[in-house]
Order: structure tokens, then C-alpha cells, then sequence
């Protein structure tokens, strides 16, 4: 099992059923939005690095707007297809590496744009790349808390990110974990501590 590619299939599933103009947890994307900077970030890698330096954005909306004019199902298309092969995407452990946290988070932005969603099943393979996406990155994504973390699961696993003065301990399953570590605030997770720690955790951005 490769969570880049089972999330590959799986967001291009639900870009089927949602169509275009779903919102998305990405502020002022609907799912076209999201699609396109998916394409243009695998398909176009020396076009996206206004995703990161908003010196270059205007380069990266080029790009984007490049695809205005293309039809919704080739977009699936392309997407489900895989980078060219000359991307270094299609390199497997650049894609895994690269596209495994990107598409979960990016298919969890699609799910619950909307009210009413909720999440999916717990699938252990998932949850177990999803725990390990986690002590890879979280260092990263937490680095600007002013307090000590420790991520735990439900049934006990933890994960110790950063020591400082005070600590919080944020529980959940891998899967929420991961979506609050990249600053999405639609996940199910609850933060324990003292209440200055919890406040001073909780004032700090977290995400790339």
C-alpha cells in the first residue's frame, strides 16, 4: 500500500463526485482552484514555486490560469495519470515522500469544504503511514510553538515533537493529527495542558 497512490485515486474519486465549484478548506479555492494547483505543482514544478515564495506567486497564477479553459474530466484525467516522465514526481520514493502528505491533506480539504462532513473509516495501513508522514514532518510543521508537544493516539502511541517550557499534548487518530499539524482547524483532535500553555499553543501557526 503507497498512500500517494491510494490518495491519488481516491482525490480524483472525489473530484468526480463533487465537480468544480465545491468549496474547499483552502480560504478562496473551490475544487477546480485545488485540482489546478495539483496539476501545475506536478506538471509544471518550475511554475510552482510561488506556492511557497510569494515573491513568485504571480508566476504560479499564470500557470493556474493556464487551465482555465480546460474541460473538468481531463483535468481527473491528468491528475489520475500520474506526472510525466520526466517529473521527478514519478520517481517512487520522491512521489511517496513528495505526494503522500500533499494528497491526503489536499483530498481532506475537498471532503470537508462543506458542513456536515465527517471522517473517514480508520484503515490501519493508512493510519500507520500516516503516524510515520508525522515523525517525519512534525518537527517542520511545529516549529513555531512556543511550548513543548506530544502527539498521542487514541490508544496510547505517542510521539514527543518538541520539549520547552510547559507542554501540550494534542490526542487524535493519525489522520486528524495530521491535519492539524498542517493548520487545518476542520480535524478532531483535543489539546491538553494547563490553560497558558494550552492558550499560548493554540496563538502559534502551525503548517509549511
Amino acid at each position: 500500500m503507497s498512500l500517494a497512490t491510494d490518495e491519488r485515486a481516491a482525490i480524483c474519486a472525489e473530484f468526480e463526485r463533487s465537480g468544480p465549484d465545491r468549496p474547499t478548506l483552502c480560504e478562496g479555492w473551490n475544487a477546480r482552484d485545488l485540482l489546478t494547483h495539483l496539476l501545475v505543482r506536478e506538471r509544471q514544478p518550475w511554475n510552482a514555486a510561488g506556492i511557497l515564495v510569494p515573491a513568485l506567486s504571480g508566476v504560479t497564477e499564470r500557470a493556474m490560469d493556464s487551465y482555465a479553459g480546460e474541460a473538468w474530466p481531463n483535468m481527473i484525467d491528468d491528475l489520475r495519470k500520474g506526472p510525466p516522465g520526466w517529473s521527478p514526481f514519478k520517481l517512487g520514493k520522491v512521489d511517496e515522500i513528495a505526494n503522500g502528505g500533499e494528497f491526503f491533506v489536499h483530498h481532506e480539504d475537498l471532503r470537508r469544504g462543506e458542513p456536515g462532513w465527517e471522517p473517514r473509516p480508520s484503515d490501519p495501513g493508512r493510519d500507520g503511514q500516516l503516524w510515520q508522514l508525522l515523525s517525519s514532518m512534525s518537527k517542520m510543521l511545529f516549529r513555531r510553538s512556543p511550548v513543548g508537544i506530544v502527539l498521542a493516539r487514541p490508544e496510547g502511541a505517542q510521539q514527543v515533537v518538541a520539549t520547552g517550557f510547559g507542554v501540550v499534548t494534542v490526542v487524535g487518530e493519525p489522520s486528524e493529527l495530521v491535519l492539524h499539524a498542517f493548520g487545518r482547524d476542520a480535524a478532531r483532535v483535543e489539546i491538553q495542558g494547563v490553560a497558558a500553555d494550552v492558550e499560548a499553543y493554540r496563538a502559534a501557526p502551525s503548517g509549511m
